[in-house]
């Protein structure tokens, strides 16, 4: 049986249209409801990372997990917990690029680093995924290209080797269900390190539109996060776009590729897929 948390968000849910039902597959999630591109035979249950006793539920009868949490706390501290007590045999994290960079010392990273040593330290077999930022990050422009044919970022000719989700979803299949990849980091990228400048040119041409880069100052981009984010949180981002600034993203790995025998998807293909998100109706 193969456990998969996250499945509605942007990784999980590609994971989930991957997985052969045949092996065994149960999707945890608050809510059940919300799951979507699942096989029918697909065991679907209610769990929560802030209550042990659904973990119990969840983790029940379970060899294999992949593991997504996205909150800053806990949640990694209780489930590893409920994993090891229940049998678990193996988990595959989903953790970040950031954690093997010393200089990255912001709030998200350290808990990311905790999380993995956490994992580690279990007694579980355990396999991390750390990809760099995602390509589907450029939604949050949507609307603004939309509506004004502008995208707005901070440091908008800093560099991101940003990777296909789909990408980090067919490695992560492939951990689940392959021997031979226990002990193991696969560090994910995509096959070139792109700006936001270039995104913009290249949704611009894919559109047919004219589109627009617009810089904003950390001031504005602070601003903008607080509408989303706690303060801890949006200092973090910021830390985290400066180490971009200072290119620190830009390092090019050669993970999927090597893992999927094919290259790495571009910013040109997923943008090709996804264009729709971002054409005026």
């Amino acid at each position: 049986m193969i456990l998969v948390t996250g499945a509605t968000g942007t990784v999980g849910r590609e994971v989930v249209r991957r997985l052969p039902a045949h092996l065994g597959v149960r999707i945890m999630a608050r809510d059940p409801g919300r799951v979507s591109g699942a096989d029918p035979t697909t065991e679907v249950v209610h769990g929560d990372f802030a209550d042990p006793k659904s973990l119990v539920g969840a983790l029940r009868g379970v060899s294999t997990v992949f593991l997504v949490t996205n909150q800053v706390g806990d949640d990694d501290v209780r489930f590893i917990q409920a994993a090891r007590s229940a049998g678990a045999r193996h988990v595959v994290k989903l953790s970040a690029a950031a954690v093997a960079d010393s200089g990255a010392q912001d709030l998200i990273t350290r808990w990311q680093r905790r999380n993995e040593d956490l994992l580690c330290g279990s007694g579980m077999e355990w396999t991390l995924l750390r990809p760099r930022s995602f390509m589907s990050n450029s939604l949050s422009w949507a609307a603004s290209i939309r509506s004004d044919g502008v995208v707005r970022a901070l440091y908008g000719s800093s560099a991101n080797s940003c990777v296909d989700p789909r990408d980090i979803a067919d490695v992560a299949v492939r951990a689940l269900t392959e021997e031979g990849h226990a002990g193991r980091v696969h560090t994910l990228t995509g096959p070139e390190a792109v700006t936001a400048v270039e995104q913009t040119a290249c949704l611009a041409e894919l559109l047919g539109r004219p589109l627009r880069c617009e810089e904003l100052d950390p001031q504005q981009m602070r601003t903008a996060l607080r509408e989303r984010y706690p303060s801890a949180v949006v200092e973090a981002l910021m830390e985290s776009a400066e180490r971009q600034r200072e290119g620190a993203k830009a390092q090019v790995e050669t993970g999927v590729p090597a893992l999927l025998g094919r290259p790495a998807g571009s910013f040109r293909r997923w943008a090709t897929d996804h264009l729709g998100a971002f054409a005026v109706v």
